[in-house]
């Protein structure tokens, strides 16, 4: 066969196999046999480059990262709607519609996705940019993002001049848990619910990270097609379906009554939904009628969102639990008479933090006021002191952990309590990924999963464990067998000769990252030296202020890191700095590199900055001294030419590095 007939079959069957996972969610063959298709077609384009065309399945997830997003104009603007509260209004809506079309009006009614609204334009059946919202006028072109949403074709079986549809981009509550659990467990912030996390996934510079994130879309309007006349909204609907789009939910109904219905039923049903929702929209369903009807300054005429209202009820607080989570923050539980709240029964909620408690003045034996926030989390409102029963008393938190017993200390910066405890079993599994993650000990084959099963069968309770890990034992793990548990142990033998900064930055010791571990390690020079230092004398180092040094000794003097440290030693784990200086040339200095380096790797161009006395830093500011420029430049360097500072070609760098 030839290349390109296999090349256009490939792409033909990568399509037709993506429309029924992604779209139908009907898959029609294995994970394995998409991947070794997908595989084949990137074998093919790497041979015959000339080949590749951007809606190939291969160029899902684009390229390069980005500077920042250019504006996109759309041309039928992405007007809002206006917001009803209560059915009365639907039904004022609804009568308002008939009276002004003279007769009984057949309605187009969804639900409302929390989501992120956006605009995807097609030229000759080929998508060629996507944008969001923005203020309906002007948005954000973020093609590449939305590229990486596997339910948006890439190609239409109709081959129109132009076509623009509207969709809103969403985070199913499946993949938002998911993504949560993974930040908790790597130390990082929680994302508040599904649609801030669906919006900062799309906004991301690098596409690769938005395509981590595993968006889906609803398209729920066309906007513009051209070659093609339809008569309804309904009609729409069905050809944008027929055109392998994720359809929204939709059903036409005639009168009052039957909106008011189905309004209720999508409130019963809202969990159902992959979704988040926050209402139903009603719309008129003549395209005809709803230019008669037109639009008003801020809103079209022939359509309402109905806001559903968060359902609240009473329950009766029976204990205040306190959890440890994976980064050692302890988070308090009201455990409550069961309530039947959103479809389903809730007996607990959480209470965040001990200001919360404090200023709401949430007691055992209180009466509260329960809700679900964004749907998915039971949060209390407020007490009702009327119902307080007689020698309640205010609750405070614990003085020490309630899993290992180590001091906890609130942070400087923010109102979470911490556990202390170097080898607290409770973040055990969030400590372990780290110290092995690759910026830290860089063992190999030693991930979440892995650690788990370690966790779970014992062999392992602190780091120091795994310098003692045999292969017969790994080997029975699951998915290991002997050959992976060979090549685990080879990797953790490695990482023993790591640099310190690697260690000190895999103790997971707050505020301290990759580049204060690095610069902390040149500056002791050995863990025992680092060990015996006072604040007065690491606030002496540039770059650590006196919260990172307060963390640095309280973490370092507790009894469970010194015994840590004491059993990686004894393990023969390296506790001395190998970094050497080439010399100190750039002492001083800030650089920042921007754009795409052809001469250089990025991590190497920055490792040869550190090693001659330089600092590679990620942003410009007034104390950046040299910006190294490749190629595409963005918001970078236009910064730097405003702040007047120089700015270095590849070339210009070399030179200063010879």
């Amino acid at each position: 066969m030839d290349y390109r007939e296999e090349i256009q079959r490939l792409r033909e069957a990568l399509n037709e196999h993506g429309y029924h996972y992604y779209v139908l969610d009907a898959p029609t063959i294995s994970d394995r046999e998409y991947d070794l298709l997908n595989r084949r077609l990137e074998e093919l384009e790497a041979q015959h480059p000339e080949e590749i065309t951007p809606d190939s399945p291969t160029q899902r997830i684009g390229g390069k990262t980005l500077e920042g997003f250019a504006p996109y104009t759309h041309e039928v603007p992405l007007e809002s709607l206006q917001d009803v509260f209560n059915q009365e209004e639907t039904a004022e809506f609804c009568e308002r519609m008939e009276e002004a079309l003279g007769g009984e009006t057949v309605f187009s009614l969804e639900p409302k996705v929390d989501g992120l609204s956006v605009a995807l334009e097609y030229r000759d059946g080929v998508f060629v940019q996507g944008a969001t919202r923005g203020d309906g006028r002007t948005g954000e072109d973020v093609t590449e993002n939305l590229k990486t949403i596997r339910s948006i074709p890439m190609r239409l079986p109709d081959k129109l001049p132009r076509l623009i549809v509207r969709g809103e981009v969403y985070m199913s509550r499946s993949v938002f848990e998911e993504l949560n659990a993974r930040r908790e467990l790597l130390g990082q912030p929680l994302l508040a619910n599904p649609r801030n996390a669906a919006a900062g996934s799309l906004r991301q510079l690098d596409p690769k990270v938005c395509a981590e994130r595993k968006l889906d879309i609803q398209i729920f309007n066309l906007q513009l097609a051209e070659g093609r006349e339809f008569v309804s909204h309904q009609e729409t609907l069905d050809y944008l379906a027929s055109q392998r789009f994720r359809v929204i939910p939709h059903k036409t109904l005639s009168g009052t009554a039957a909106c008011q219905a189905e309004i209720a039923r999508i409130n019963d049903e809202r969990l159902e939904y992959p979704f988040d929702i926050d209402g139903a929209v009603v719309k008129v369903n003549s395209l005809s009628d709803r230019l008669k009807l037109g639009s008003t300054a801020k809103f079209p005429k022939w359509a309402v969102a109905f806001k559903y209202p968060p359902e609240k009820k009473p329950a009766q607080v029976l204990d205040i639990v306190i959890q440890v989570g994976r980064t050692g923050v302890l988070t308090p539980k009201a455990v409550l008479t069961p309530v039947r709240l959103a479809g389903t029964t809730v007996t607990n909620a959480t209470l965040h933090n001990q200001d919360l408690i404090t200023e709401k003045d949430i007691r055992v034996g209180d009466t509260v006021i329960v809700q679900k926030a964004g749907e998915i989390i039971p949060e209390v409102l407020e007490v009702d002191f009327s119902k307080r029963p007689q020698k309640t008393v205010p609750y405070l938190f614990p003085k020490t952990c309630p899993v290992c017993g180590a001091p906890v200390r609130r942070d400087e910066d923010g109102a979470a309590i911490r556990c202390t405890g170097a080898e607290c079993p409770a973040q055990l599994l969030r400590n372990l990924t780290h110290f092995a993650s690759r910026n830290a000990m860089d063992i190999d084959g030693c991930g979440p999963a892995v650690v788990q099963q370690l966790i779970d069968s014992g062999m392992v309770s602190n780091p120091a464990d795994l310098y003692s890990l045999q292969v017969e034992k790994v080997s029975k793990l699951d998915r290991m067998g002997k050959k992976s548990a060979q090549n685990l142990l080879r990797s953790i033998e490695r990482s023993k000769s790591n640099d310190l900064s690697r260690l000190i930055f895999g103790l997971g010791i707050r505020q301290v990252g990759e580049k204060a571990a690095k610069v902390l390690a040149s500056h002791f020079r050995t863990m025992d030296a680092l060990s015996a230092a006072s604040v007065e004398e690491l606030t002496e180092i540039d770059d650590v202020g006196g919260v990172t040094a307060q963390c640095l000794v309280d973490h370092l003097s507790s009894s469970q890191a010194k015994d840590l440290i004491a059993r990686l030693k004894a393990a023969g784990v390296n506790m001395e700095s190998t970094a050497e200086l080439i010399d100190d040339r750039f002492a001083g200095m800030t650089f920042v590199l921007t754009g795409t380096l052809s001469r250089f790797d990025r991590k190497a161009a920055q490792a040869m900055i550190e090693e001659r006395g330089g600092k590679a830093a990620g942003s410009v500011s007034k104390r950046t001294t040299y910006v190294v420029a490749g190629e595409a430049a963005g918001s970078k360097l236009k910064k730097a030419e405003e702040l007047g500072i120089p700015v270095l070609t590849e070339d210009a760098f070399a030179a200063m590095l010879e």
